[in-house]
C-alpha cells in the first residue's frame, strides 16, 4: 500500500506545474484563500458494522454547492459515513491532498480535465465515481451588442480559468464558430477581480462560472446573460456534452473500502437531490460554509449550477468520453496526453 501511495506521489508532484496552472490564472492578483477545513472524524481503522471515516474534498463553486447537504448531515452524524471535509478554493490543493503521504485525501471533486489528468499521470492512482457537474460558464454583457460566439470577435474579454476547463471549452467555441481565439482579447483575470471590473461597468463583457456570474447580475443591474456557453456547446451538435466537474478517489482507497465509496455515493446523491429540490434551503448551508458570499446568491445560482450524480461505468464514460475526445483534439496535455482508457470508470 506504501508503496502504491508513494508512486502516486511521485506521479503528482511531476504534474505540479501543469495542474497549477488549472487553478491559478496568470493575472491573479491576490494570494489562494486557505482551504476551509470542516472538522469530523479523523481516518482509523473501521470494525466492522461502524461507519467508515472518509476524507472528503470539494472545490468552492458548484461541487461544493452540491455537496453542502451531505456535509451538514455529517456534522449531524445522519450520512452512512464519517466524513472529514476540506473545501478548497482551487484543483491544485485537491491534488496535493489526494498524494499526500500521510493522511491523504480519499475522494476528491476536482475539474474533469484534471481527473483524466491524474489518471493518466498516475498511472491509473485514481478513478473517477460520478460526473458532478455539467456546464457552468456564462458570457455576460455590460450592453446588448454579444448574440452569438462570432460577436466576441474584436472585443476584449474578462475571462477566469486560465489552463483550466473554461480556456480550453471558450477556445473550442470560438474556433468552432469561426473565430480565431487570437482575434479576441482575452484579459485572464480572477473571479473577485473580474466581479469588481463588471460591476464598476468599467468592463464590458466577461466570462464567468455561477456562482460569481450570478454575484455579477445582482450587482449590476445593467450586466445581463448574453450567452450560455452549454447552449453554444450543443448547438454544435457533437455527441458531447459540456461536462465540468467530477468526483475521484484514489484507486488504493476504493479496492480497501469498498464498502464506504458505495456509501459516499449515496450520500452523495441525496445532498445533490437536496440542493436541486429545495434551493432555498440549500442555499443557506451554501452561505454557512462560505462557499458562496451570500445564501441569496447561492440560491439563484444553483438551478443554473447544473448539479448531477452521474454513476455506473458506461453511463459515466458515455457523459464525459465525447468531451475528453473534444479537448484531446484542442489540446492533448490538457487532459494529460490521451484519452483515459475504461480502467478509468468506477462501476461498482
Amino acid at each position: 500500500m506504501k508503496k502504491k501511495l508513494l508512486a502516486l506521489t511521485l506521479a503528482v508532484s511531476l504534474l505540479a506545474g501543469a495542474l497549477a496552472g488549472c487553478t491559478q490564472p496568470q493575472a491573479q492578483t491576490t494570494p489562494t484563500p486557505a482551504p476551509t477545513q470542516v472538522p469530523e472524524a479523523t481516518a482509523t481503522p473501521t470494525p466492522a458494522g461502524e461507519k467508515a471515516d472518509v476524507r472528503l474534498a470539494v472545490l468552492k463553486g458548484p461541487s461544493g454547492v452540491g455537496a453542502v447537504k451531505l456535509i451538514a448531515d455529517s456534522e449531524a452524524g445522519e450520512t452512512a459515513n464519517h466524513y472529514q471535509v476540506t473545501i478548497a478554493a482551487a484543483n491544485d490543493e485537491v491534488v496535493a491532498g489526494l498524494s499526500r503521504p500521510d493522511d491523504p485525501i480519499d475522494i476528491a471533486a476536482v475539474a474533469s480535465n484534471v481527473a483524466a489528468n491524474l489518471y493518466n499521470k498516475t498511472d491509473g492512482g485514481v478513478q473517477v465515481l460520478a460526473v458532478s457537474g455539467l456546464g457552468v460558464l456564462y458570457i455576460l454583457e455590460n450592453g446588448d451588442s454579444i448574440g452569438s460566439m462570432a460577436d466576441l470577435k474584436g472585443r476584449t474579454l474578462y475571462a477566469t480559468g486560465q489552463g483550466a476547463n473554461p480556456e480550453y471549452v471558450l477556445n473550442y467555441l470560438l474556433t468552432e464558430n469561426g473565430v480565431d481565439p487570437a482575434e479576441v482579447d482575452i484579459q485572464w483575470k480572477t473571479a473577485d477581480e473580474i466581479t469588481a471590473l463588471m460591476a464598476s461597468g468599467e468592463a464590458e463583457v466577461c466570462m464567468l462560472p455561477v456562482p460569481a456570474a450570478t454575484g455579477v447580475l445582482m450587482k449590476n443591474e445593467n450586466v445581463r446573460e448574453a450567452l450560455d456557453l452549454s447552449a453554444e456547446w450543443d448547438a454544435l451538435q457533437n455527441g458531447s456534452r459540456l461536462t465540468m466537474t467530477t468526483i475521484v478517489a484514489r484507486t488504493e482507497f476504493i479496492q480497501e473500502n469498498p464498502q464506504a465509496v458505495e456509501a459516499f455515493l449515496a450520500d452523495y446523491e441525496a445532498s445533490v437531490d437536496y440542493v436541486n429540490g429545495d434551493p432555498a434551503a440549500a442555499s443557506e448551508l451554501v452561505a454557512r460554509y462560505e462557499i458562496t458570499p451570500s445564501a441569496k446568491i447561492a440560491e439563484l445560482a444553483i438551478p443554473k449550477c447544473a448539479l448531477v450524480c452521474i454513476t455506473g461505468a458506461d453511463q459515466i464514460k458515455g457523459v464525459i468520453q465525447g468531451y475528453y475526445e473534444v479537448l484531446w483534439q484542442a489540446n492533448p496535455q490538457s487532459i494529460g496526453g490521451g484519452i483515459p482508457d475504461d480502467g478509468f470508470y468506477y462501476g461498482g
